[in-house]
């Protein structure tokens, strides 16, 4: 029988034929005690706990095109679920375990998922939404803490598993037919579902390669595999390479470089905010003490870019894509600091203003994508043609975020379309601040963003720094804003310092940003403003 590797369960069935003992994904959590507990998961493991899965699904008639949801931290069973549903040509709905009521409800009702498979720590948010999801026939539950009554129509994961049922064959053999539903972030609004066939994972597994990957490597991600970045490029390249990545169920600041040590891991992502919060942490001599040599970014501040790497004793790969496509990639010391990179073959980039033509280098505008060969670009949003349509406008892959290109084609990303901060006609850096901000020794996590400016002045904004003390009660704001003022230019300085007990952020460890606005104009939380305005702002 031939099999196509582009197909996930083609390639663990190949796999596991080939090397089935091999300890392919190492997954981690901390326990609390401190101590690190894991479960491994083999090719054959994978291939085996995949089909009891894809049995249980079969048996409740979600084949072929029928959806349903995964809703869980990192868990070996995330993955099973995901070879399952690769096996009966189901299709699997990641969902960020933190998602609840009216976002979380809208979710479901649009993929029209039939069942859920969810960790017992998200079964809450789910029973709350259920009965206003008509579609929904089944919930599998995930027991990850103490056994507890489970209510009519929810079934232990582990019972749905342990039942007796014949392996069944694949069902999937075009490579272009519906894998998943994937969301975007919807940091501004509801999130839209991504239509992505099996090709796209399949491409991206064999990518190990150009981010400078080896045998030899063994990757480390603690972002959730609801997000693109875990599955394609840490997950999948690790299935198609045999790599034995290592999955935190969580991300985990403090206890990253403990994970990386214990597992002997070669190479870690990192997305945006994460660079800066990693940085947050308190210094320690160890720091470079581990066998970690890359760190995968997409999104590495240039003010903290060579004091990262030297800290930690790593080089930085940095690269700028999303799920719907486009790709730049700038590997150590090929490019500049602070470039996201270049595209590579096959790809063109570039930068256009608001009448879609393209800009010189050095002047802002869209950054946008196309295939070398001109050919149409295609996205599919799920029941959302005008995105769809307005997201290759042209012929062109918007991606909906500003940035320039250099002399010799380098990209640097500026901010996300609408998303700039802009005061007294110019435009603030908000990695800059936050860098400042995370060196202070007394802020555990920061995020930087922009409200309607007190002056009134049209498309302005002021600044406004949301942080996480390392110890709430011994926190002293004045010392904070002396730092700012030491280190910062008058025009970056924050109009107040917004205490948080967290920054609310989603799957892929983006801050959302107008939860925090929304507080800050009710004037609710503990805010410090630091110049003589209004304490009510309205959120832009």
């Amino acid at each position: 029988m031939s099999r196509n590797e582009l197909i996930l369960a083609d390639l663990i069935a190949l796999r596991a034929e080939q090397q089935p003992d091999l300890d392919v994904l190492t997954f981690v959590r901390v326990a609390r005690d401190g101590r690190l507990a894991d479960e491994v998961r083999t090719y054959g493991d994978l291939w085996r706990h995949g089909n009891r899965i894809a049995a249980a699904l079969a048996s409740r008639d979600c084949v072929d095109g029928a959806s349903f949801a995964i809703m869980m931290r990192n868990h070996p069973a995330f993955v099973e679920a995901m070879v399952g549903a690769s096996i009966t040509g189901a299709v699997f709905v990641p969902i960020d375990p933190r998602a609840a009521d009216d976002r979380l409800a809208f979710m479901l009702r649009l993929t029209a998922c039939q069942g859920v498979v969810v960790g017992d720590y998200a079964l809450d948010a789910l029973l709350a939404v259920r009965e206003r999801l008509p579609a929904l026939k089944w919930i599998w539950v995930l027991q990850t803490g103490e056994p507890r009554a489970l209510p009519s129509g929810v079934e232990p994961l582990a019972e749905v598993m342990a039942s007796s049922r014949p392996d069944i064959a694949c069902r999937v053999s075009d490579p272009d037919q519906v894998q998943q539903l994937l969301f975007t972030s919807g940091t501004t609004g509801d999130p839209k579902a991504i239509v992505s066939p099996f090709r796209r994972m399949g491409d991206a597994g064999r990518m190990a390669g150009v981010f400078g990957l080896g045998p030899q490597d063994r990757p480390y991600t603690g972002l959730s595999l609801t997000h693109a970045n875990a599955q394609m490029i840490t997950v999948a390249g690790a299935l198609h390479g045999g790599l034995r990545a290592v999955v935190s169920d969580r991300f985990t600041k403090s206890r990253l470089l403990d994970i990386a040590r214990a597992y002997g891991c070669t190479v870690f992502t990192v997305l945006g905010g994460m660079t800066t919060a990693l940085y947050a942490e308190p210094r320690r001599p160890d720091d470079a003490d581990t066998t970690l040599r890359l760190v995968i970014s997409a999104g590495m501040p240039a003010a903290i870019w060579r004091q990262f790497e030297q800290r930690f004793g790593v080089q930085i790969y940095e690269f700028y894509g999303a799920a719907e496509g486009g790709l730049c990639v700038n590997p150590p010391e090929m490019g500049p600091v602070g470039s996201v990179g270049r595209a590579p073959p096959g790809m063109v980039l570039a930068i256009l203003d608001e009448q879609g033509r393209e800009c010189a280098a050095g002047e802002a505008g869209e950054i946008c994508f196309r295939g070398a060969d001109a050919g149409p670009m295609r996205v599919d949003y799920l029941n959302n043609d005008e995105a769809s349509r307005d997201k290759v406008a042209g012929g062109w892959l918007h991606m909906g975020d500003i940035g320039h290109v250099d002399e010799n084609g380098w990209l640097f990303f500026h901010y996300r379309k609408g998303g700039a901060i802009r005061r007294n006609g110019e435009f603030i850096d908000p990695a800059r601040v936050e860098t400042v901000l995370a060196e202070h020794p007394q802020i555990a996590d920061v995020f930087v963003y922009g409200v309607a400016a007190a002056s009134g002045a049209p498309g302005e904004k002021d600044v406004v720094a949301a942080v996480v003390p390392v110890d709430d009660q011994a926190f002293d704001p004045a010392s904070v804003l002396d730092w700012c003022g030491a280190n910062l230019e008058t025009n970056s300085l924050p109009v107040a310092l917004q205490v948080v007990a967290q920054i609310t952020k989603t799957a892929s460890e983006k801050p959302q940003e107008r939860f925090l606005a929304v507080d800050l104009a009710a004037g609710s939380g503990r805010i410090v403003w630091t110049r003589d305005i209004p304490q009510t702002r309205a959120a832009s």
